[in-house]
């Protein structure tokens, strides 16, 4: 198989050298750029292409895809939200994204919670200009609390397990219940969730009825001063209502590792460019609020299989033919 990749990193090369020697792939292109509408012409020769998630794969975008031949579109992601996949069925493209463990995203959600709780935010910018004094900077221990997790899918499991070591109540919600969770912690409907959580995290995909789940009317059911945390999608959170809810104080932290708009800022270095995003700008700046780059993916280990299932899942989809 003739396989192209896009939107290829530098600490992903290593991966892609190892995966082009596997038996079945006969020629692994690697590109830097992101695939779009004026290079679809580079695809032609190519068996299937490997991407990340810095395009909306809409039906006109699958059509020129599909018009160079390509039978195979795999996602180096967990999800595959950016891809019309109805639309890439019907012009015969195979589409699958990639499971990787949950490990990466689960400690880093945890980290967040410490650092948040924590106010390790201000704690640093106040010793940069040498205040060591502890005002505004009294926090909250994670057994007093009673955390809440929506989703409870490989990551939100994942995250119940290192959170029931500390000793917090934990309520969960999920459209299917796991076993393991269910013994740290208790099933509820998400309303009550909301209603009983002091902190909440998140871990769903973003689908049409996951689609601003946190908006004005879900806020005012949650708990004054609750911790929102997201290592999830940026879609299932109304940015203006987060705005709102950290302006009035009803939202008493916020860590998220994704944010709408981040497609042309985060991963990029703009050390000497304004950011354009002003919802991004504005939120960053409070002491309550911790925006991280969408790196909770992003160690070694997770890496390394992100590249390797990718190519192992268009050889077999290939296979299918």
């Amino acid at each position: 198989m003739r396989i192209a990749a896009f939107e290829v990193r530098e600490d992903e090369r290593e991966a892609f050298g190892r995966m082009a020697q596997v038996p079945g792939v006969e020629k692994l292109a690697l590109f830097s750029e992101k695939s779009d509408r004026g290079n679809l012409g580079v695809l032609a020769g190519f068996d299937a292409v490997l991407v990340l998630g810095a395009n909306n794969y809409d039906k006109d975008f699958l059509i020129g895809i599909a018009e160079q031949n390509v039978r195979v579109l795999v996602g180096r992601t967990v999800g595959l939200d950016y891809v019309d996949v109805d639309a890439a069925r019907a012009v015969g493209l195979a589409t699958s994204n990639v499971a990787y463990a949950p490990d990466s995203v689960a400690d880093f959600t945890l980290m967040l919670i410490l650092v948040t709780l924590r106010k390790y935010k201000p704690a640093i910018y106040l010793q940069n200009v040498n205040d060591f004094a502890l005002d505004g900077l009294m926090g909250r221990t994670l057994s007093s609390l009673t955390v809440g997790i929506v989703g409870t899918g490989a990551i939100g499991s994942a995250v119940a397990e290192r959170l029931a070591g500390f000793g917090p109540t934990i309520l969960a919600f999920g459209h299917h219940q796991n076993p393991r969770v269910a013994e740290l912690g208790e099933y509820v409907s998400l309303d009550e969730l909301y209603a009983k959580s002091d902190l909440i995290t998140f871990h769903i995909p973003e689908r049409p009825e996951n689609h601003h789940m946190v908006c004005d009317e879900t806020l005012a059911c949650m708990r004054d001063g609750v911790v929102l945390v997201n290592t999830a999608r940026a879609g299932i959170m109304d940015v203006n209502t987060l705005v709102r809810g950290i302006e009035s104080g009803k939202i008493g932290a916020l860590a998220m590792d994704v944010f709408d708009g981040e497609q042309d800022i985060y991963h990029k270095s703009l050390m000497n460019e304004i950011i354009s995003n002003r919802d991004m700008a504005y939120l960053r700046q409070f002491p309550n609020t911790v925006l991280t780059q969408h790196m909770a993916f992003y160690t070694a280990e997770a890496v390394n299989e992100m590249v390797e299932k990718a190519v192992a899942k268009a050889l077999e989809l290939g296979r299918r033919g």
